[in-house]
């Protein structure tokens, strides 16, 4: 008999009610305005590593996809002179299901105005708190540069050691070594989910700051030194929280980012997705400076909840 009750009970989805009113009652004191964007759109993220759900439709023969992050849609509210805003929606990424990852999750995004690498950091860490209703986590947080982990955990130099190197840190197999072959950027994510991750303090906020300019994403580059981005992660213990940057304003750097995503993908014999249009004709209308944040609400409450299964928190997982 098939099985049709919830994974999770009233209670859990009080907690995360109340983690949500904590959220956007932060929001509000910090007058930063709550936006709508939709989930549906004509073009796809061209990121190698996030993969986009496919909807079709008989207003086109075109296939449409389902949104993996509300960012590029805000950067264009920004661009038009909207002020600090966030957005508390429901996304989709393909191929990610696990005990702490689901298809179609929460997003809490948002993106301040002016707001440099130190501020954001602050911003997140706050906001955190105020989600988890412990003020005490505003002081309580470690900052941290991904080289220095990096050669703490793993003893190695992630800005020049060699794939070699990096597969020898790893432990990886033939197997493995076959499967990763010469992407760099996939070894060192391999050793920051497996080695350097694991080694941060439990019930501790770690924040990772200043990624390999390769991992930029949306980041800029930093002012001081273009072989790294502006970019961080937060974690709690292992469990990573949230990922922000200080935002990249350069649309033909921007396009050129794309393209580089596009030809990652060709190599790696991924799909082809067309690209936001939209976003570089903002670029170039001028997006201000701005910093911002995206964090999962699922992760946050099984932090909140001390539970290592997102089913702990949602009431309907997906089922294949």
């Amino acid at each position: 008999m098939t099985d049709w009750r919830p994974t999770s009970g009233p209670e859990a989805a009080n907690r995360r009610a109340n983690m949500l009113r904590r959220l956007r009652s932060y929001f509000d004191q910090e007058l930063v305005l709550e936006v709508d964007t939709p989930a549906l759109s004509s073009t796809a993220i061209s990121d190698i590593h996030i993969e986009s759900l496919t909807v079709k439709s008989c207003l086109t023969t075109a296939p449409l996809f389902l949104h993996t992050s509300p960012e590029f849609c805000m950067k264009r509210l920004l661009a038009s002179g909207y002020p600090d805003i966030y957005s508390i929606c429901r996304v989709f990424r393909d191929a990610e299901v696990g005990h702490a990852h689901q298809p179609e999750f929460t997003m809490v995004e948002w993106y301040r105005l002016n707001f440099g690498l130190s501020e954001i950091i602050n911003d997140t860490i706050a906001a955190i708190a105020a989600a988890m209703n412990e003020p005490t986590l505003k002081k309580r947080f470690v900052s941290v540069e991904y080289r220095n982990e990096f050669m703490r955990a793993c003893d190695v130099d992630p800005s020049d050691a060699s794939v070699s190197e990096l597969a020898e840190a790893a432990g990886a197999d033939s197997d493995l070594r076959r499967t990763l072959g010469d992407e760099r950027d996939d070894w060192l994510d391999l050793l920051m989910t497996s080695r350097v991750a694991p080694s941060f303090t439990e019930d501790t906020l770690t924040v990772v700051k200043h990624y390999p300019a390769s991992q930029a994403a949306l980041a800029r580059l930093c002012p001081d030194d273009n072989k790294l981005a502006d970019r961080f992660e937060v974690f709690m213990g292992a469990v990573e929280l949230a990922n922000g940057y200080v935002e990249l304003t350069d649309a033909e750097a921007q396009a050129s980012r794309i393209a580089d995503d596009q030809a990652a993908r060709s190599r790696r014999d991924i799909a082809l997705r067309p690209h936001d249009q939209n976003l570089i004709a903002a670029l170039e209308t001028g997006l201000p400076a701005c910093a911002g944040v995206a964090m999962g609400l699922e992760r946050l409450q099984m932090v909140h909840d001390k539970t290592d299964d997102i089913r702990d928190v949602i009431p309907f997982p997906f089922e294949a």
